[in-house]
């Protein structure tokens, strides 16, 4: 996410194109009743870029759980050596003593430092999987082999057989315990796995080699199938590690948003970033704006990010974005999920496609001003009506439906709050009324008229309604200069639509649109959108290819 501050004087006029992002001004230090100081000095502004999204990986997560289940394997190990170590002692079997002794050593040391408080890295904390897991599995192989050579020596055939059985059968539980205990992708768990399971056969063939009698003794056992028992734990614990795994993974991912699985980012704006997402148990697409822990230390942030979720809910009309869910994360992080639109935004298909005509323009004004309608009938005015604000997608096999989105600097009516924010604004200056920059405590849905109409110039001309060096300037222009005509940038221009863009564009609120509603019935009495319709959207939409989520 990034939070942007007011660019130095100095910013170049590219910087004030149709997806400048919304800001947050404070406006005490300016004449609010005249220009004639516009360019005198606003303090030193700067650009700040913080990176908000620091979220937990997969890979950390994986870290924290492999210690916790070392320090279990650990003990499993340890017990069961202990008693393995102590029974050997008893019947008097002394073999390895040595070994036997240093492993037990090493798994209770390994137990006690990762009990501890010590921090180890991923590196460090597979090391400590090689010493249990492959201390215990060189003494199984060593003991394996002293044992079936003890008993060749007494040709003990029934002994041999019960000793080989035991250590194959030591060996799989080896197998089983590993991949139950170990966070692992399934290559790595087979790649582990398939090593152990191959080292009772390397010790049984290489003591044969060495030792023919153990054959012979063996091939006495009639009932023994040769059925490669390690090789089978081997494939069930791989198998059963990629089932663990991506359960884990599935659930991971749905922690970090509850019950939503995020996938990719889509954009981000004044108040959070947006990702595509979706729902793990509907398995429904969806799009996530939320806003990171480190940013919600400021409450008024905190209380305008959810000031957009609730506002917006309240909201049914078609035109509107819809908000599906809202929460909060156990990190602190609040989101909101809104429906996934395919499409582009006004400012993007203007940018790449030029000046739109009129009878198009037209339909998608209409369509902002139902939505509109709505909002300021429910006491909310949007404040950020810009062409990056207004989406086109399709809905229910129509094509060019129009979608108002981000209220995040949304007013309501009686908000007590905006009565406290005296010398404060916020906004995009090139689409913001007058009295956004100067009176900002008196917005009403009048400002969304001056928004609409400077959208509206800006689809028809193809070119922002004034641009200027800096901020301050373009403010100074919304407020005192002169409406550029539409008819000098598009001689196709009817003069009728030309009067109703400047009548949204006056600089006194008085002298607009008194309503949204008011806005659609002139824009509905000119007739032109007759001549646009969701067909010949279609077809706009097909030949330019130009659909895109």
């Amino acid at each position: 996410m990034l939070a942007l501050i007011l660019p130095p004087m100095n910013s170049n006029a590219n910087n004030l194109s149709a997806d400048a992002p919304t800001i947050e001004l404070d406006t005490s230090a300016i004449e609010s009743s005249s220009s004639t100081n516009t360019s005198s000095s606003a303090g030193n502004f700067q650009v700040g870029v913080v990176d908000t999204v620091n979220r937990p990986r997969f890979s950390e997560e994986t870290s924290t759980l492999l210690r916790s289940r070392l320090q279990y394997a650990a003990l499993d190990i340890l017990v069961v050596l202990s008693i393995s170590y102590v029974g050997n002692f008893i019947a008097a079997n002394h073999e390895w003593l040595v070994l036997r002794s240093i492993v037990l050593a090493s798994v209770l040391l390994s137990y006690v430092l990762l009990r501890g408080k010590r921090p180890f890295s991923s590196r460090g904390l597979r090391a400590f999987e090689l010493i249990l897991f492959g201390g215990l599995a060189l003494q199984l192989g060593l003991m394996m082999a002293s044992r079936l050579n003890h008993f060749a020596a007494k040709e003990d055939a029934i002994s041999l057989v019960s000793t080989q059985n035991l250590y194959f059968t030591a060996f799989c539980l080896h197998i089983l315990t590993y991949s139950i205990f170990m966070p692992n992708t399934w290559k790595r768990a087979a790649v582990v796995t398939t090593s152990l399971a191959l080292l009772p056969y390397a010790i049984w063939y290489g003591v044969i080699a060495f030792n023919p009698t153990v054959l012979t003794l063996a091939n006495q056992n009639k009932a023994m199938a040769p059925i490669p028992v390690t090789l089978i734990a081997a494939l069930i614990g791989s198998f059963g590690s990629h089932i663990i795994n991506r359960a884990r993974r599935e659930a991971f991912q749905a922690k970090q948003l509850l019950q939503y699985r995020l996938q990719e980012r889509l954009g981000q704006g004044g108040m959070g970033e947006v990702y595509r997402a979706e729902h793990v148990l509907l398995k429904r697409s969806c799009a996530i704006k939320l806003i990171h822990p480190s940013k919600a230390n400021d409450p008024h942030t905190v209380d305008r990010f959810e000031k957009e979720v609730i506002a917006t809910a309240k909201l049914s009309h078609w035109n509107t974005i819809d908000i599906y869910d809202y929460g909060r994360t156990p990190d602190g992080t609040f989101f909101y999920v809104m429906e996934l639109l395919n499409g582009r935004n006004l400012q993007e298909i203007i940018e790449r496609h030029g000046a739109m005509e009129q009878s198009r323009a037209v339909y998608f004004l209409l369509q902002a001003c139902q939505a509109l309608h709505e909002a300021h009938q429910a006491g909310l005015i949007h404040r950020d009506i810009k062409p990056a604000n207004l989406f086109i997608t399709t809905r229910g096999g129509y094509w060019d439906i129009l979608k108002v989105l981000d209220f995040g600097l949304v007013k309501e009516a009686d908000d007590e709050e905006n009565t406290r924010g005296k010398g404060k604004f916020c906004g995009t200056p090139a689409f913001m009324a007058p009295e956004q920059a100067f009176r900002y405590d008196e917005v009403d849905a009048r400002s969304d008229i001056y928004a609409l109409g400077a959208v509206a110039y800006f689809m028809l001309s193809g070119k922002m309604l004034f641009s200027r060096k800096n901020v301050i300037e373009l403010i100074a222009a919304h407020a005192n200069d002169p409406v550029p005509t539409l008819a000098s940038e598009n001689t196709t221009i009817a003069p009728e639509l030309e009067a109703i863009v400047r009548r949204c564009l006056a600089k006194s609120p008085e002298d607009r649109y008194s309503s949204a509603q008011q806005l659609h019935d002139a824009l509905l009495e000119t007739g032109l959108q007759q001549n646009w319709d969701s067909a010949k959207a279609k077809n706009w939409w097909l030949s330019h290819k130009a659909t895109r989520v």
